[in-house]
């Protein structure tokens, strides 16, 4: 796969030229104009179900793009925009800036949050490997998350920011010892959310992806921020990961929906 990233001479303008498909028209992420959303009732009838487990002895990496946490457990998500199909969690990761004022890759009204979580999901009923349906249209479904900077410790967060230093560089990988439930990142209410067909946020950029925006945020401190803000996108370490979110893209033709009023 051609070298990507997130510089001037690889960044996200420059992707559709090795990537086709990130030209395309259902590309994620885009600015959540609540001006635009149109309140769809059966969302607000058919509220989303998290089955989340437990992992045990969580796994986490740095893959030289992301601070990424590895899921085995057969963790599901079902019902809003899914109906009754089943899409297994196979990974979640975190996108940030170099400061507060930006990172998020999904905007409020044109701004963004200094932090988005994405926890990425395969149709477990319809395909049987995160590989088979990342190039299907109905393939992925991701749970986006805004990150706000606060006071105080988010303290499930504390496990993915303690372990941080262990995986610095670009290729290094940790078992973090600690059982991990993903749900514990999830804010109190999953009931307010956006949603709308796109694609994965990095390259290949598959338009496979229906997406569930959630409204409410979830707080960490900047200590915890300042945890991804030193891991490195080189493997001798002399380089940070800073600035890893792909710009919002235009909505086009597509319909966002809210479950909310």
């Amino acid at each position: 796969m051609p070298h990507w990233g997130y510089d001037t001479e690889n960044g996200p303008h420059t992707w559709a030229k090795e990537f086709p498909e990130a030209g395309g028209p259902r590309q994620s992420p885009v600015d959540i104009d609540p001006g635009q959303a149109k309140f769809d009732e059966t969302l607000a009838n058919n509220p989303l179900v998290i089955n989340y487990k437990t992992e045990r002895n969580l796994s986490v990496e740095n893959n030289g793009h992301s601070y990424k946490a590895n899921i085995n457990e057969e963790s599901t998500i079902s019902g809003g925009p899914l109906g009754s199909g089943k899409y297994r969690l196979v990974q979640f990761h975190f996108h940030w800036g170099r400061d507060d004022k930006c990172g998020s890759e999904h905007t409020y009204k044109g701004k963004m949050y200094p932090s988005e979580l994405h926890l990425v999901h395969y149709n477990a009923e319809k395909y049987s490997s995160f590989n088979e349906a990342v190039t299907q249209p109905d393939g992925l479904a991701v749970l986006g998350v805004f990150i706000k900077v606060g006071t105080v410790d988010h303290e499930a967060f504390k496990i993915l920011s303690d372990n941080a230093t262990r995986v610095k560089c670009k290729s290094f990988k940790t078992d973090t010892g600690a059982d991990f439930d993903p749900s514990t990142l999830l804010p109190d209410s999953i009931s307010n959310y956006w949603t709308y067909e796109g694609s994965l946020t990095t390259p290949p950029c598959c338009e496979s992806v229906q997406w569930i925006v959630l409204q409410q945020p979830i707080s960490v401190s900047p200590e915890q921020i300042r945890a991804f803000r030193n891991l490195c996108c080189d493997e001798n370490g002399s380089k940070r990961i800073l600035d890893n979110f792909r710009p919002p893209l235009p909505l086009g033709a597509r319909e966002l929906r809210a479950s909310f009023q």
